[in-house]
């Protein structure tokens, strides 16, 4: 049961390994400090902040960010720390609010690697502050606890680090503000140099960076993402997507990630240059380094040949996992120093051109048309020169997209991959799923999987309302309900390979029963808790089912009892499919689809919609809160979705059974003789 403190309150940690999550509305910077057991920082090297992210036990952001997510192991900090303070404040740079009175109250939470949320503070009487000690994590005895401190600063970092007793604090406040500006910046640093042998250089370390990498971020469905649960060695349930954010305000699939887009990556490349981590960037522990690679040496002067599993992570799926992230970063980052080249290059050009207009004695003979042809000139040298560095790139990835797409696990894999040729019911839960694909119009030939950390932590609203797809192609009304049903229903397919027989059910409510065909391969197969609800009455009893249940689990686990559930009740985790919306559903329906957005995924039950947004708009206020809380998909081709990096708008293109393949059919079969034998 979550532990909601006031200022100066405590609470005991239960566990050692923990996640700090941080939402302030608005980018800011986070840190944390290392503090003896009369709460002395003893120098620099007991600061984490995004100049030096990394501590022994303890990993905070690189950037500033809306959103945070901090990775502490109390076991591995050293024994001379006795508290650990994190830290919240507003960028010097940048055109932000410069005190915290000015923003939403920052909400601080201290969570489990599953999820579950410990305690949690709202820093509320903030005015003038631009700088605030959040939480503390103190030893005591032995043990360790939370406390919510809330004490702000308007002097900012420096009269913070000042109270803790750091003499060089003003120092060490400039480098903090100097690395966050880095990250501000409107221009992206290209990525980092190669080695000599062509290829970027990758850390072994696997830091547990921030503010909802996990997943892409939805222009139509934005919120806490998720996207994405930290990893751990132990199966653990989590959330990034990859956590979504709006492509305007930046907050979680896991691309997603690519994910919980939710949801999701890499943590940010420095200014100076450097290596980049090919880790999930909300690793909890420290893993692996990765295994040497298998591939044979480069020859002198050329790359070296991508190896799949390369990144770092505790098993071969969460390498994959974790190279995914890295090659996603990576195109982002690529393409967004292409793109700010390419800026550059058109302003030059364009105040060169300026300047010679408004010289008079360009008018004087063929000075001007001289002037005019040199500054093409030049701008053709750099926009070249941002081709070739962007063509290297894209290329070196395309080579390691060549050798990783074939290595993915099932649940990683399209569904055109021969890993689907071999399906067998599997025994555990894998760490993500696939949901899609993402590109970029310079990389078309690069496609980056979609992962979203499992369980869910948000629902999904499969956009039927799109007429026209970005190939030009036009599809009615009907035929993008049809679509969007098809595409529903190969990512519930999809969901019940990847758990073990009799751990997800599957509930469809289809009013007007307009989804029989689409629906067939779920309803012939059999996998299905009941047949699909039809009418007012079927879809009141659904709904009510499921509120109640979630109602019980709820209770239940509030109670501390989450074995006094009543005999026979389902525990496996559910999906709703929701098709047809708004026909059909009255005002109370749609506030139990709203509660069961809200409440349902932290006890096991998600939500799935297939609705065009316009057409439902006649709900007004009523359906915001659910619009908001699901990620957006769409069953064609478009750019909605934002990574949370540079902000691109990536094309999204759904995870579909090719025309005429059986694998669905072979997969769901196998799925349904596993449910019954489950069920004996």
């Amino acid at each position: 049961m979550t532990a909601e403190l006031t200022r100066g309150q405590n609470h005991p940690l239960p566990r050692a390994r923990l996640e700090i999550r941080i939402s302030a509305g608005t980018p800011v910077v986070a840190g944390a400090t290392l503090g003896d057991e009369n709460g002395r920082v003893h120098g620099v090297e007991w600061v984490a902040h995004p100049g030096t992210p990394t501590l022994p036990g303890l990993e905070v952001s690189r950037q500033a960010a809306a959103d945070h997510r901090l990775a502490v192991d109390l076991d591995a900090v050293p024994d001379a720390v006795h508290r650990v303070s994190v830290l919240l404040a507003l960028p010097a740079a940048g055109s932000g609010p410069a005190r915290f009175g000015a923003v939403a109250a920052p909400f601080v939470a201290v969570t489990g690697l599953d999820g579950d949320e410990v305690a949690s503070y709202t820093i509320t009487g903030l005015e003038a502050e631009s700088a605030v000690v959040a939480v503390e994590l103190y030893r005591r005895q032995g043990a360790w606890k939370v406390r919510a401190v809330g004490q702000g600063y308007a002097g900012g970092i420096a009269e913070l680090l000042t109270d803790q007793n750091l003499p060089e604090a003003h120092q060490l406040a400039g480098s903090i503000h100097e690395a966050v500006a880095g990250g501000l910046a409107r221009s992206v640093p290209a990525p980092p140099a190669r080695t000599a042998d062509g290829d970027r250089p990758r850390q072994t370390a696997a830091p547990a960076h921030g503010p909802d990498h996990g997943a892409a971020a939805s222009h139509g469905a934005t919120g806490p993402v998720p996207p994405v649960s930290p990893y751990d060695p132990e199966p653990a349930p989590g959330p990034q997507t990859p956590a979504t954010a709006s492509q305007q305000g930046m907050q979680q699939p896991h691309p997603g990630g690519p994910g919980d887009p939710s949801t999701a990556g890499r943590p940010s490349t420095p200014t100076g240059g450097g290596s980049i981590d090919y880790s999930h960037p909300r690793r909890q522990n420290a893993a692996p380094p990765p295994p040497p690679p298998t591939a044979p040496p480069a020859a002198p002067g050329q790359p070296a040949p991508p190896v799949a599993g390369d990144a770092t992570g505790w098993s071969m799926e969460e390498r994959l996992y974790n190279q995914v992230w890295g090659m996603f970063e990576d195109l982002a980052r690529s393409t967004a120093a292409y793109r700010s080249a390419v800026d550059f290059a058109d302003s030059r050009m364009e105040k060169e051109l300026d300047q010679v207009l408004s010289d008079p004695r360009s008018r004087i003979g063929g000075q001007g048309d001289a002037a005019r042809e040199a500054a093409r000139a030049r701008y053709g040298q750099l926009v070249s020169q941002a081709q070739e560095a962007l063509d290297r790139d894209v290329a070196q990835l395309a080579a390691e997209a060549d050798v990783v797409e074939p290595a993915l696990p099932m649940a990683f894999a399209s569904w055109d991959s021969p890993v689907w040729h071999a399906y067998r019911v599997p025994m555990e839960i894998p760490m993500a799923l696939r949901l899609g694909d993402l590109h970029l119009p310079e990389a078309e030939r690069i496609r980056i999987p979609l992962l979203v950390r499992l369980p869910l932590e948000r629902g999904l609203w499969i956009d039927s309302g799109r007429s026209a797809s970005l190939d030009g192609s036009f599809a009615d009304s009907h035929e993008m309900r049809s679509l969007g049903l098809e595409t529903a229903v190969a990512h519930a397919a999809r969901l019940l390979a990847v758990y073990p027989a009799g751990e997800f059910t599957v509930h469809v409510i289809d009013p007007a029963g307009s989804g029989t065909q689409a629906l067939a391969p779920l309803t012939q197969s059999g996998v299905l808790a009941a047949p699909p609800a039809l009418g007012a009455a079927g879809t009141a009893d659904v709904l009510a089912r499921l509120t109640q249940r979630v109602d019980l689990v709820q209770m239940a686990l509030r109670g501390g009892a989450p074995d006094a559930l009543p005999p026979g009740l389902d525990t496996s985790q559910q999906l709703l499919i929701v098709h047809d919306f708004p026909h059909g559903f009255d005002d109370r329906a749609v506030n139990q689809l709203r509660y069961l957005a809200d409440e349902g995924p932290a006890v096991g039950v998600h939500l799935m919609m297939v609705a065009d947004r316009e057409d439902s708009a006649g709900y007004g206020p009523l359906l915001d809160p659910l619009w908001r809380s699901l990620l957006r998909l769409t069953p064609v081709a478009d750019d909605h979705l934002a990574d949370p990096w540079v902000g691109h708008a990536w094309t999204y293109e759904p995870s579909l059974v090719p025309p005429g393949s059986q694998v669905l059919r072979h997969v769901l079969s196998q799925v349904a003789a596993a449910r019954r034998s489950w069920d004996r």
